[in-house]
C-alpha cells in the first residue's frame, strides 16, 4: 500500500482496479458504480458515484458514497463529537447558511439525475425531490456531506466543506493515507451483506412465503 493507481487515476471512469479497491475498502462487493468523482493523491478512490437505481431494483438516493476507510472513520468521530447537532442548530439561526445548504440539496439532486442518465437507469420517482444526509433542513450524516463536498468541489456544499476541513487531524487532500487502511492483497469480497441486500432478500422471502 498504497496500491498502484489505475490507468484512469486522473479520470472519473472506474476501472476494474478501482472497483476491486472499492470492494476491499467497503468489505463487500461494490455495485452499480458509475464514476469515481474524488480520488486520493495516489489515485485510489475516495468517493464512489452510484446509480440512483441499483441493479437489483432498489432506489439508491446516496449518489456520492464515501468509501475510504480513513475518511469514513474520521467522519464517524466527528458525528460522535456532536458536530451534526451543532450544524443543524446553525441552520435554524443562520438564513444565509440555510439558503446555501438548500442550494446544495438541489445541486445533489441535479448531479444524481445526470449520473442516472449516464448509467441509463431512467427516472427513479421513489426518490424525486429527496437528496441525502438530511439536506436541506438538517444534518443527519456527515459521511454524505463529506462525499458530496469531495465529489462536487469546494463551494457547493457549505457544511460538507466544513466537515472536510474538520477531518484535518486524520486526513487532508494533499497527503495519501491509504497505507494500512485496507488489505490490497486480500481477495476481493464476493458476498454482499449490506442492509440494502438484506432488506431485498427479506422482502423476497416474505413474498415467497406468502405465495
Amino acid at each position: 500500500m498504497p496500491a498502484t493507481p489505475s490507468p484512469a487515476a486522473s479520470g472519473r471512469t472506474p476501472t476494474q482496479h478501482d472497483l476491486d479497491t472499492l470492494s476491499r475498502q467497503l468489505n463487500r462487493p461494490v455495485r452499480d458504480v458509475v464514476e469515481i468523482p474524488a480520488r486520493c493523491v495516489c489515485g485510489n478512490p475516495l468517493v464512489a458515484a452510484t446509480a440512483p437505481r441499483l441493479g437489483n431494483g432498489i432506489p439508491f438516493p446516496t449518489t456520492f458514497y464515501l468509501t475510504h476507510p480513513v475518511l469514513t472513520a474520521a467522519a464517524s468521530r466527528l458525528e460522535a463529537a456532536g458536530l451534526m447537532n451543532e450544524m443543524t442548530e446553525r441552520l435554524d439561526s443562520d438564513p444565509e447558511l440555510a439558503a446555501a445548504y438548500l442550494a446544495a440539496h438541489h445541486a445533489y439532486i441535479a448531479a444524481r439525475q445526470e449520473i442516472g442518465e449516464r448509467a441509463g437507469t431512467g427516472p427513479v420517482p421513489e426518490i424525486d425531490g429527496i437528496s441525502a444526509g438530511g439536506m436541506p433542513t438538517r444534518v443527519k450524516c456527515l459521511h454524505v456531506l463529506v462525499g458530496h463536498a469531495l465529489a462536487a468541489g469546494p463551494g457547493v456544499n457549505p457544511l460538507g466543506d466544513e466537515a472536510v476541513a474538520a477531518l484535518a487531524p486524520w486526513w487532508t487532500p494533499d497527503q495519501c493515507r491509504c497505507a494500512g487502511a485496507w488489505d490490497d492483497s486480500a481477495a476481493v469480497p464476493s458476498r454482499d451483506l449490506s442492509r440494502h441486500v438484506k432488506n431485498l432478500n427479506a422482502k423476497n422471502d416474505g413474498g415467497a412465503q406468502a405465495g
